[in-house]
């Protein structure tokens, strides 16, 4: 069993390639459907050592996290996944399992670069009208692929979450309750209807609607909707939902927006163990260089704090301010969980 916790976060700067700062809806309890792609459209499973690797990682961070995973499937050069974040973020789970899987897969395969394609694609699904076409468009996809050539052999087929649902495997953390559930109270009954269900999408194609959001994805995947309703290229999903998504995405970025600068001193002071009047002054030792790097990129990037004044209530030049911002992004940057663990 490989440890979700061994890969130091700095490690991302060297093995995934460099993301956009695009926003996300990151919010608890939403499903979510994950696409990640080989970097060029290469391979990033050579073989099984590389599925069970992998397998084994995701497993440990689902458990980990309290993350429902609903489906998943794994190809050669990229993989589908849905998930429904509970207590971590989405892009903390994300960025813990590409991370440490490509510092495994490049040390095994004696390889340095990037390993994955841009960001992962993540598209906000409304779970009552889309769950269970998620689950059979993600689960079918080895047969797309040409993998698997039927059912039986989709059954068999240990890189999929089918396999599990059907009891022929079994992944720790993957929820097969609550999607047989949908099928019957009954185990055996609930499988039986589910493996139909599956059946039933053999011809259905690519179904690319379900690998985005937006209003023309949306509208093909359910042509009761209007093009009068709310829609969001981040998600699939009706007008309500969109505008209900938007309205907790509002929440959370002015809850962030008026954190006051004494307040984020307190917490990144009590997060390094340190006196708050130590980070005045100008030591350039540890973990004061850290701590004055974190408030720097907070409260400029984060809570729009001008570096000017950043740098008054840290007794830092605007050079210095400067040159924290960029190590302050090295050591917080788009890691969310620690972000979290700082500011409480």
């Amino acid at each position: 069993m490989l440890y979700c916790n061994i890969v130091d976060i700095t490690l991302e700067i060297f093995y995934l390639q460099p993301m956009p700062r695009t926003a996300r809806l990151d919010i608890p309890d939403i499903l979510q459907h994950v696409i990640v792609r080989g970097i060029e459209r290469r391979a990033i499973f050579l073989d099984d050592e590389d599925r069970v690797a992998f397998l084994n990682r995701f497993s440990c961070l689902l458990e980990e996290t309290e993350t429902h995973c609903l489906a998943w499937a794994l190809l050669d050069n990229h993989f589908h996944l849905l998930l429904m974040p509970q207590k971590t973020k989405l892009g903390t789970f994300m960025r813990r399992l590409l991370t440490g899987y490509a510092v495994t897969f490049n040390l095994r395969h004696k390889r340095s670069g990037h390993l994955f394609q841009n960001r992962y694609k993540s598209i906000v699904c409304e779970e009552d009208p889309y769950l269970l076409e998620l689950v059979r468009y993600i689960h079918l996809n080895p047969f797309r692929a040409g993998i698997v050539k039927n059912m039986a052999q989709l059954e068999a087929y240990p890189w999929s979450g089918h396999a599990v649902v059907m009891g022929k495997k079994s992944l720790s953390g993957q929820n097969v309750e609550e999607v047989l559930g949908l099928f019957g109270k009954r185990v055996s009954s609930a499988r039986k209807n589910y493996a139909i269900f599956i059946e039933d999408g053999l011809w259905k194609g690519k179904r690319s609607e379900l690998t985005g959001g937006g209003l023309r994805n949306t509208l093909k995947m359910n042509k009761a909707l209007s093009v009068d309703q709310a829609f969001d290229d981040r998600v699939l999903g009706s007008g309500e939902f969109v505008l209900a998504l938007q309205s907790q995405e509002k929440e959370e970025t002015l809850e962030r927006t008026f954190l006051s600068l004494e307040t984020l001193i307190t917490r990144v002071a009590k997060f390094y163990k340190i006196d708050e009047k130590e980070l005045l002054k100008r030591k350039r030792v540890e973990p004061l260089l850290s701590a004055r790097a974190v408030i720097c990129y907070l409260g400029v990037v984060e809570y729009n704090n001008s570096g000017a004044r950043t740098g008054r209530y840290l007794n830092m030049s605007r050079s210095g301010v400067s040159n924290a911002l960029k190590r302050g992004e090295a050591i917080i940057g788009n890691d969310e969980e620690l972000r979290d663990k700082i500011l409480g």
